[in-house]
């Protein structure tokens, strides 16, 4: 289970880099997770070269957030789902553990409904999807029902539901998200 968690957080760290982004890595059996995890931080902030100091401000802060937003919403996988809950001591439903992995990673302060939460940051077309970006589904009705934060190659984590009972990572191709997905959204998480 651990070397699935490795490999996890390495796809998840390189999906959060410019695609122009370009470093190796040497996997051998002496690596642990956190010498990894340094290895990957430290070779792909050296890769990129913007042409203004001001670019690399901007794009150095949106990356480390958006990376900070996927490592603890990570962090939390597992966590208990609770109804009307935010909190990884109590647990959590599905707005109140994206509040409050939004909030504690980025600084960034969201309603509590995964419909209110819908209506902020900027559409973004579902071929689109960009790490850090929040996914919504519906059921039958038109209200939004559900929000997960997607992590890339089509996985997002989400406080699923009283039924799987915990905070899970999901693939928006299985045929319940597929059906279900109604659209996303891209927070401005540049500033703390």
């Amino acid at each position: 289970m651990e070397g699935y968690h490795l490999l996890r957080n390495i796809l998840i760290a390189l999906m959060t880099f410019p695609i122009s982004t370009a470093f190796a890595i040497d996997l051998d059996s002496s690596v642990t997770t956190g010498a990894l995890n340094d290895a990957i931080q430290i070779n792909a902030a050296s890769a990129v070269t913007p042409t203004e100091p001001s670019d690399l401000r901007a794009t150095t802060t949106s990356t480390d957030n958006i990376q900070a937003v996927l490592q603890y919403a990570l962090s939390h996988e597992g966590k208990a789902y609770r109804r009307g809950a935010s909190s990884p001591e109590i647990g959590f439903d599905c707005s109140g553990f994206v509040r409050h992995v939004f909030d504690h990673a980025a600084g960034v302060a969201l309603p509590r409904s995964a419909s209110e939460i819908s209506k902020i940051g900027s559409l973004v077309n579902k071929a689109e999807l960009y790490p850090g970006d929040l996914v919504f589904f519906r059921r039958a009705s038109k209200a939004i029902t559900h929000v997960g934060i997607y992590l890339g190659d089509n996985q997002f984590i989400h406080a699923s539901s009283h039924r799987t009972g915990r905070v899970m990572v999901s693939n928006l191709t299985d045929i319940y998200w597929a059906r279900h997905y109604f659209l996303a959204r891209r927070l401005d998480v540049q500033h703390n």
